[in-house]
Protein backbone atom coordinates (compact mmCIF):
# COMPACT_ATOMS: atom_id res chain seq x y z
CA UNK A 1 0.00 0.00 0.00
CA UNK A 2 3.20 2.28 -0.12
CA UNK A 3 1.35 4.32 -3.19
CA UNK A 4 -2.36 4.53 -2.10
CA UNK A 5 -3.54 7.83 -1.02
CA UNK A 6 -5.49 7.62 1.82
CA UNK A 7 -8.10 10.73 2.15
CA UNK A 8 -10.10 10.86 5.91
CA UNK A 9 -13.27 13.20 5.53
CA UNK A 10 -13.98 14.64 8.94
CA UNK A 11 -11.40 15.81 11.29
CA UNK A 12 -12.58 15.09 14.85
CA UNK A 13 -12.14 12.21 17.09
CA UNK A 14 -12.65 9.35 14.90
CA UNK A 15 -10.57 11.10 11.77
CA UNK A 16 -7.70 12.25 14.28
CA UNK A 17 -7.93 8.71 15.84
CA UNK A 18 -7.67 7.15 12.37
CA UNK A 19 -4.96 8.42 10.90
CA UNK A 20 -2.79 8.35 14.12
CA UNK A 21 -3.44 4.37 13.86
CA UNK A 22 -2.60 3.87 10.33
CA UNK A 23 0.80 5.58 10.79
CA UNK A 24 1.25 3.00 14.19
CA UNK A 25 0.22 -0.09 11.83
CA UNK A 26 2.67 0.99 9.76
CA UNK A 27 0.88 2.26 6.94
CA UNK A 28 3.51 4.83 4.60
CA UNK A 29 1.43 6.10 2.04
CA UNK A 30 0.19 9.06 1.38
CA UNK A 31 -2.02 9.93 4.34
CA UNK A 32 -4.94 13.08 4.15
CA UNK A 33 -7.18 14.40 7.16
CA UNK A 34 -9.38 16.97 5.81
CA UNK A 35 -11.42 19.45 8.77
CA UNK A 36 -13.87 21.19 7.77
CA UNK A 37 -13.59 23.90 11.00
CA UNK A 38 -10.57 25.81 11.03
CA UNK A 39 -9.17 24.30 14.40
CA UNK A 40 -7.05 21.14 14.47
CA UNK A 41 -8.64 17.97 15.90
CA UNK A 42 -10.06 18.85 19.50
CA UNK A 43 -11.80 17.34 22.50
CA UNK A 44 -15.70 18.25 22.38
CA UNK A 45 -16.61 16.88 25.79
CA UNK A 46 -15.08 19.78 27.33
CA UNK A 47 -16.64 22.25 25.20
CA UNK A 48 -19.59 21.92 27.48
CA UNK A 49 -18.24 21.91 30.64
CA UNK A 50 -14.68 23.21 31.14
CA UNK A 51 -13.94 25.29 28.12
CA UNK A 52 -17.84 26.94 28.73
CA UNK A 53 -16.47 27.75 32.39
CA UNK A 54 -13.03 29.01 30.90
CA UNK A 55 -11.19 26.67 33.08
CA UNK A 56 -9.69 24.48 29.93
CA UNK A 57 -8.36 27.18 27.40
CA UNK A 58 -8.29 26.47 23.48
CA UNK A 59 -5.24 24.87 23.05
CA UNK A 60 -5.71 22.15 25.88
CA UNK A 61 -8.52 21.31 23.95
CA UNK A 62 -6.33 20.07 21.13
CA UNK A 63 -5.92 16.28 20.56
CA UNK A 64 -1.82 16.70 19.24
CA UNK A 65 0.26 19.32 19.03
CA UNK A 66 0.73 20.75 16.00
CA UNK A 67 3.71 19.05 15.03
CA UNK A 68 2.62 15.43 15.38
CA UNK A 69 0.64 15.57 11.62
CA UNK A 70 4.23 17.05 10.26
CA UNK A 71 6.08 14.10 11.95
CA UNK A 72 4.06 11.58 10.85
CA UNK A 73 3.97 12.57 7.41
CA UNK A 74 -0.06 12.85 7.71
CA UNK A 75 -1.42 16.15 5.76
CA UNK A 76 -3.87 17.66 7.77
CA UNK A 77 -6.24 20.52 5.85
CA UNK A 78 -8.15 22.38 8.01
CA UNK A 79 -11.01 25.04 6.96
CA UNK A 80 -11.18 22.34 4.03
CA UNK A 81 -14.93 21.21 3.30
CA UNK A 82 -15.29 18.37 0.91
CA UNK A 83 -18.61 19.51 -0.89
CA UNK A 84 -18.76 16.05 -3.72
CA UNK A 85 -17.19 12.79 -3.91
CA UNK A 86 -16.49 10.85 -7.71
CA UNK A 87 -16.47 6.90 -6.71
CA UNK A 88 -15.69 6.23 -10.30
CA UNK A 89 -13.10 8.94 -10.65
CA UNK A 90 -12.05 8.23 -6.79
CA UNK A 91 -11.68 12.15 -6.86
CA UNK A 92 -13.23 14.62 -4.17
CA UNK A 93 -13.74 18.23 -4.61
CA UNK A 94 -12.32 19.82 -1.71
CA UNK A 95 -13.21 23.23 -0.77
CA UNK A 96 -10.58 26.07 1.21
CA UNK A 97 -12.22 29.67 0.09
CA UNK A 98 -15.90 29.11 1.32
CA UNK A 99 -17.71 29.92 -2.19
CA UNK A 100 -18.46 27.10 -3.45
CA UNK A 101 -15.20 26.36 -5.56
CA UNK A 102 -12.40 24.02 -4.84
CA UNK A 103 -9.89 21.48 -5.84
CA UNK A 104 -10.30 18.03 -6.80
CA UNK A 105 -8.17 15.71 -4.84
CA UNK A 106 -7.44 11.87 -5.66
CA UNK A 107 -7.95 9.13 -3.70
CA UNK A 108 -7.30 5.56 -3.67
CA UNK A 109 -9.48 5.01 0.06
CA UNK A 110 -11.64 7.18 1.47
CA UNK A 111 -12.64 7.21 5.41
CA UNK A 112 -15.85 9.32 6.17
CA UNK A 113 -15.37 10.39 9.66
CA UNK A 114 -18.04 13.19 8.99
CA UNK A 115 -19.54 13.65 12.55
CA UNK A 116 -23.25 14.55 13.20
CA UNK A 117 -24.89 18.19 13.35
CA UNK A 118 -27.08 19.33 16.27
CA UNK A 119 -30.97 19.73 15.38
CA UNK A 120 -32.23 22.91 15.67
CA UNK A 121 -35.49 24.98 15.86
CA UNK A 122 -36.85 25.91 12.62
CA UNK A 123 -36.90 29.49 11.49
CA UNK A 124 -40.90 29.74 11.97
CA UNK A 125 -40.07 28.57 15.54
CA UNK A 126 -37.69 31.15 16.43
CA UNK A 127 -34.61 28.74 15.84
CA UNK A 128 -32.85 31.28 13.38
CA UNK A 129 -32.96 34.38 16.01
CA UNK A 130 -29.78 35.99 17.88
CA UNK A 131 -28.88 34.67 21.23
CA UNK A 132 -30.07 31.21 20.41
CA UNK A 133 -27.53 28.86 20.18
CA UNK A 134 -27.11 24.69 20.00
CA UNK A 135 -23.79 23.29 21.56
CA UNK A 136 -21.42 21.18 19.17
CA UNK A 137 -18.33 23.13 18.24
CA UNK A 138 -15.90 25.08 19.14
CA UNK A 139 -17.58 28.04 17.14
CA UNK A 140 -21.12 27.04 18.64
CA UNK A 141 -19.85 27.47 22.51
CA UNK A 142 -16.96 30.76 21.81
CA UNK A 143 -20.89 32.73 20.65
CA UNK A 144 -22.21 31.75 23.69
CA UNK A 145 -19.55 31.70 26.33
CA UNK A 146 -19.97 35.30 26.59
CA UNK A 147 -23.50 35.67 27.04
CA UNK A 148 -23.12 33.61 30.16
CA UNK A 149 -23.28 36.26 32.60
CA UNK A 150 -24.83 36.41 36.28
CA UNK A 151 -28.78 37.22 36.40
CA UNK A 152 -29.59 36.65 33.11
CA UNK A 153 -32.29 33.94 32.43
CA UNK A 154 -31.31 31.05 30.32
CA UNK A 155 -34.21 28.73 29.11
CA UNK A 156 -31.99 25.41 27.62
CA UNK A 157 -34.85 23.41 25.12
CA UNK A 158 -33.79 19.66 26.12
CA UNK A 159 -33.44 18.01 29.14
CA UNK A 160 -30.54 15.16 27.33
CA UNK A 161 -26.90 15.39 28.65
CA UNK A 162 -25.90 18.55 26.77
CA UNK A 163 -28.89 20.57 27.94
CA UNK A 164 -28.09 19.17 31.54
CA UNK A 165 -24.66 20.09 31.19
CA UNK A 166 -25.20 23.41 29.79
CA UNK A 167 -28.10 24.27 32.76
CA UNK A 168 -25.04 23.53 35.04
CA UNK A 169 -22.63 25.43 33.82
CA UNK A 170 -24.89 28.10 34.05
CA UNK A 171 -26.60 27.79 37.38
CA UNK A 172 -22.86 27.21 38.80
CA UNK A 173 -22.29 31.19 36.97
CA UNK A 174 -25.41 32.83 38.60
CA UNK A 175 -27.84 32.61 35.68
CA UNK A 176 -31.44 32.31 36.15
CA UNK A 177 -32.09 28.61 34.42
CA UNK A 178 -35.15 27.26 33.16
CA UNK A 179 -35.00 23.57 31.22
CA UNK A 180 -38.18 22.80 29.70
CA UNK A 181 -38.13 19.03 27.74
CA UNK A 182 -40.85 17.79 25.72
CA UNK A 183 -41.38 14.12 26.64
CA UNK A 184 -42.32 13.14 30.13
CA UNK A 185 -39.09 13.16 31.96
CA UNK A 186 -35.56 14.08 31.43
CA UNK A 187 -32.66 11.64 30.00
CA UNK A 188 -36.03 9.32 29.26
CA UNK A 189 -34.08 8.48 26.01
CA UNK A 190 -30.96 7.58 27.65
CA UNK A 191 -31.55 6.63 30.97
CA UNK A 192 -33.62 5.08 33.40
CA UNK A 193 -36.25 7.13 35.39
CA UNK A 194 -34.04 6.51 38.37
CA UNK A 195 -31.50 7.96 36.81
CA UNK A 196 -34.00 10.71 35.88
CA UNK A 197 -34.99 11.37 39.35
CA UNK A 198 -31.24 11.72 40.90
CA UNK A 199 -30.33 14.39 38.26
CA UNK A 200 -33.88 16.46 38.54
CA UNK A 201 -32.89 16.40 42.07
CA UNK A 202 -29.13 17.37 41.98
CA UNK A 203 -30.37 20.23 39.42
CA UNK A 204 -33.25 21.25 41.55
CA UNK A 205 -31.27 21.74 44.49
CA UNK A 206 -29.28 24.37 42.58
CA UNK A 207 -31.87 26.43 41.32
CA UNK A 208 -32.52 24.88 37.78
CA UNK A 209 -36.35 24.92 36.76
CA UNK A 210 -37.24 21.86 34.84
CA UNK A 211 -40.24 21.97 32.93
CA UNK A 212 -41.12 18.34 32.00
CA UNK A 213 -43.81 17.54 29.93
CA UNK A 214 -43.96 21.20 28.22
CA UNK A 215 -42.88 21.55 24.59
CA UNK A 216 -41.67 24.56 22.92
CA UNK A 217 -44.27 25.96 20.50
CA UNK A 218 -42.15 28.84 19.30
CA UNK A 219 -39.01 30.85 20.74
CA UNK A 220 -40.34 34.31 20.63
CA UNK A 221 -38.61 38.12 19.43
CA UNK A 222 -38.34 40.69 16.67
CA UNK A 223 -34.67 39.79 16.04
CA UNK A 224 -33.40 38.87 19.56
CA UNK A 225 -34.74 35.66 21.29
CA UNK A 226 -36.84 36.85 24.44
CA UNK A 227 -38.77 33.82 25.58
CA UNK A 228 -40.68 30.69 24.84
CA UNK A 229 -44.42 30.03 24.41
CA UNK A 230 -45.67 27.27 26.04
CA UNK A 231 -48.62 25.54 26.37
CA UNK A 232 -50.54 28.04 28.25
CA UNK A 233 -47.69 30.05 29.33
CA UNK A 234 -44.97 32.59 28.23
CA UNK A 235 -41.37 32.19 29.23
CA UNK A 236 -39.12 35.10 29.15
CA UNK A 237 -35.32 34.50 28.50
CA UNK A 238 -32.35 36.47 27.49
CA UNK A 239 -30.66 33.89 25.56
CA UNK A 240 -31.13 30.12 24.58
CA UNK A 241 -29.68 26.92 24.28
CA UNK A 242 -31.15 24.09 22.06
CA UNK A 243 -30.08 20.87 23.06
CA UNK A 244 -32.53 18.35 21.28
CA UNK A 245 -30.06 15.76 19.93
CA UNK A 246 -27.75 15.37 16.93
CA UNK A 247 -28.61 13.87 13.14
CA UNK A 248 -25.72 12.04 11.43
CA UNK A 249 -23.64 13.81 8.92
CA UNK A 250 -24.38 11.75 5.73
CA UNK A 251 -25.29 14.45 2.86
CA UNK A 252 -22.07 13.77 1.15
CA UNK A 253 -22.11 10.21 1.35
CA UNK A 254 -25.52 10.06 0.34
CA UNK A 255 -24.66 12.11 -3.06
CA UNK A 256 -22.30 9.61 -3.87
CA UNK A 257 -24.67 6.77 -3.93
CA UNK A 258 -23.83 4.98 -0.86
CA UNK A 259 -26.59 3.05 1.48
CA UNK A 260 -27.76 5.38 3.77
CA UNK A 261 -30.41 5.14 6.52
CA UNK A 262 -29.66 6.68 10.09
CA UNK A 263 -26.46 7.02 9.14
CA UNK A 264 -23.65 5.67 6.81
CA UNK A 265 -24.05 1.66 6.60
CA UNK A 266 -20.98 -0.22 7.19
CA UNK A 267 -20.67 -3.62 7.75
CA UNK A 268 -19.17 -5.64 10.57
CA UNK A 269 -15.26 -4.10 9.24
CA UNK A 270 -16.18 -0.76 8.64
CA UNK A 271 -16.78 -0.61 4.96
CA UNK A 272 -19.47 1.29 3.43
CA UNK A 273 -21.42 0.03 0.30
CA UNK A 274 -18.26 0.86 -1.71
CA UNK A 275 -15.34 -1.69 -0.49
CA UNK A 276 -13.15 1.41 -1.02
CA UNK A 277 -14.84 3.45 1.29
CA UNK A 278 -15.15 3.47 5.31
CA UNK A 279 -16.97 5.27 7.95
CA UNK A 280 -16.09 5.61 11.14
CA UNK A 281 -18.01 7.70 14.38
CA UNK A 282 -20.85 9.52 14.51
CA UNK A 283 -21.78 9.08 11.32
CA UNK A 284 -21.23 5.28 10.91
CA UNK A 285 -24.34 2.81 11.37
CA UNK A 286 -22.75 -0.56 12.11
CA UNK A 287 -24.22 -4.08 12.65
CA UNK A 288 -24.82 -4.61 16.60
CA UNK A 289 -27.33 -8.10 17.51
CA UNK A 290 -30.10 -8.57 15.33
CA UNK A 291 -29.88 -4.81 13.49
CA UNK A 292 -28.33 -1.93 13.38
CA UNK A 293 -26.61 0.65 16.02
CA UNK A 294 -25.21 4.03 15.74
CA UNK A 295 -23.12 5.09 18.67
CA UNK A 296 -22.36 9.24 19.41
CA UNK A 297 -19.64 9.26 22.13
CA UNK A 298 -15.61 9.71 21.98
CA UNK A 299 -15.05 6.12 23.04
CA UNK A 300 -16.51 4.79 19.79
CA UNK A 301 -15.08 7.10 17.32
CA UNK A 302 -11.56 5.94 19.20
CA UNK A 303 -12.48 2.56 19.02
CA UNK A 304 -14.45 2.16 15.62
CA UNK A 305 -11.74 4.30 14.23
CA UNK A 306 -8.58 2.27 15.01
CA UNK A 307 -10.53 -0.82 13.91
CA UNK A 308 -11.16 0.26 10.80
CA UNK A 309 -7.62 1.55 10.03
CA UNK A 310 -6.69 -2.33 11.06
CA UNK A 311 -9.07 -3.52 8.77
CA UNK A 312 -8.00 -1.22 6.16
CA UNK A 313 -4.63 -3.07 6.29
CA UNK A 314 -6.51 -6.47 6.20
CA UNK A 315 -6.73 -7.39 9.93
CA UNK A 316 -10.37 -8.77 9.29
CA UNK A 317 -11.33 -8.22 12.51
CA UNK A 318 -14.99 -7.41 13.09
CA UNK A 319 -15.69 -4.52 15.61
CA UNK A 320 -17.49 -5.06 18.58
CA UNK A 321 -18.57 -1.84 20.68
CA UNK A 322 -17.83 -2.05 24.53
CA UNK A 323 -19.85 1.34 25.35
CA UNK A 324 -19.10 3.59 28.09
CA UNK A 325 -20.04 7.30 28.54
CA UNK A 326 -19.67 10.22 30.93
CA UNK A 327 -21.19 13.18 32.25
CA UNK A 328 -20.10 16.42 34.39
CA UNK A 329 -22.52 18.34 36.12
CA UNK A 330 -21.89 20.30 39.28
CA UNK A 331 -19.59 17.84 41.32
CA UNK A 332 -21.45 15.17 40.48
CA UNK A 333 -20.16 12.83 37.58
CA UNK A 334 -21.64 10.17 35.98
CA UNK A 335 -19.99 7.04 34.20
CA UNK A 336 -22.17 4.75 32.24
CA UNK A 337 -21.13 1.48 31.10
CA UNK A 338 -22.78 -0.69 28.74
CA UNK A 339 -26.43 0.14 26.86
CA UNK A 340 -29.34 0.14 28.80
CA UNK A 341 -32.18 -0.06 25.94
CA UNK A 342 -34.57 -3.29 26.06
CA UNK A 343 -33.89 -3.80 30.35
CA UNK A 344 -36.60 -4.90 32.02
CA UNK A 345 -35.30 -4.11 35.67
CA UNK A 346 -33.28 -1.50 37.60
CA UNK A 347 -31.58 -2.27 40.94
CA UNK A 348 -30.79 0.78 42.74
CA UNK A 349 -27.64 0.74 44.79
CA UNK A 350 -26.42 3.44 47.65
CA UNK A 351 -23.16 3.67 48.25
CA UNK A 352 -22.74 6.61 50.99
CA UNK A 353 -22.59 9.95 48.41
CA UNK A 354 -22.53 7.96 45.35
CA UNK A 355 -25.27 6.07 43.62
CA UNK A 356 -25.70 3.67 41.05
CA UNK A 357 -28.13 1.71 39.08
CA UNK A 358 -28.05 -1.40 36.94
CA UNK A 359 -30.38 -2.76 34.23
CA UNK A 360 -30.87 -6.45 34.02
CA UNK A 361 -32.36 -7.92 30.59
CA UNK A 362 -34.14 -11.53 31.50
CA UNK A 363 -31.58 -11.57 34.46
CA UNK A 364 -28.56 -10.68 32.08
CA UNK A 365 -26.50 -7.61 33.46
CA UNK A 366 -26.79 -5.09 30.13
CA UNK A 367 -25.67 -1.55 31.49
CA UNK A 368 -24.68 0.52 34.77
CA UNK A 369 -25.28 4.53 35.07
CA UNK A 370 -22.69 5.11 38.65
CA UNK A 371 -23.27 8.94 39.70
CA UNK A 372 -20.11 9.50 42.13
CA UNK A 373 -18.97 5.96 42.35
CA UNK A 374 -15.99 4.93 40.29
CA UNK A 375 -15.75 1.66 41.77
CA UNK A 376 -19.60 0.64 40.70
CA UNK A 377 -18.35 1.76 37.55
CA UNK A 378 -15.38 -0.04 37.15
CA UNK A 379 -16.88 -3.57 38.41
CA UNK A 380 -20.53 -2.71 36.20
CA UNK A 381 -17.89 -2.16 33.27
CA UNK A 382 -16.04 -5.27 33.29
CA UNK A 383 -18.72 -7.50 34.25
CA UNK A 384 -20.59 -6.58 31.50
CA UNK A 385 -17.49 -7.17 28.63
CA UNK A 386 -17.04 -10.77 30.54
CA UNK A 387 -20.69 -10.94 30.08
CA UNK A 388 -21.15 -11.92 33.95
CA UNK A 389 -24.27 -11.28 35.45
CA UNK A 390 -24.14 -10.67 39.35
CA UNK A 391 -27.30 -11.68 41.58
CA UNK A 392 -29.81 -8.79 41.78
CA UNK A 393 -30.32 -9.06 45.65
CA UNK A 394 -26.57 -8.76 46.56
CA UNK A 395 -25.95 -5.60 43.92
CA UNK A 396 -28.64 -3.89 46.09
CA UNK A 397 -27.12 -4.92 49.58
CA UNK A 398 -24.64 -2.12 50.59
CA UNK A 399 -22.28 -4.20 52.82
CA UNK A 400 -21.66 -6.47 49.32
CA UNK A 401 -17.99 -6.08 48.23
CA UNK A 402 -18.21 -5.04 44.27
CA UNK A 403 -14.62 -6.45 43.60
CA UNK A 404 -15.68 -9.95 45.25
CA UNK A 405 -18.20 -9.74 42.33
CA UNK A 406 -15.56 -10.11 40.07
CA UNK A 407 -13.83 -12.91 42.06
CA UNK A 408 -17.24 -15.11 42.37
Amino acid sequence: MAQEHIVVVGAGQAGAAVVARLRALGFDGALTLLGAEPAPPYQRPPLSKKYLTGEMTRERLFLRPAAFYADQDITLRTGAAVRTIDRAARTLTVCTDGAGGGETLHWDRLILATGAAPRRLPADRGGALAGVHVMRDLADVDAMAGAFVAGRRLLVVGGGYIGLEAAAVAATRGLDVTLLEAAPRILVRVACAQTSDWFRTLHTAHGVRILEGTAVARLTGTDHVTGADVAGAHIPCDLAVVGIGVTPRTALAEAAGLEVADGIVVDTLGRTSDPDIWAAGDCALFPHGDGRLRLESVQNAIDQAEAVAANILGAAVPYVPQPWFWSDQYDAKLQIAGLGQGADSIVVRDAGDGRSHWYFAQGRLISVDAMNDARAYMVGKRLIEAGRSPDPAALAEPATDLRALLRD
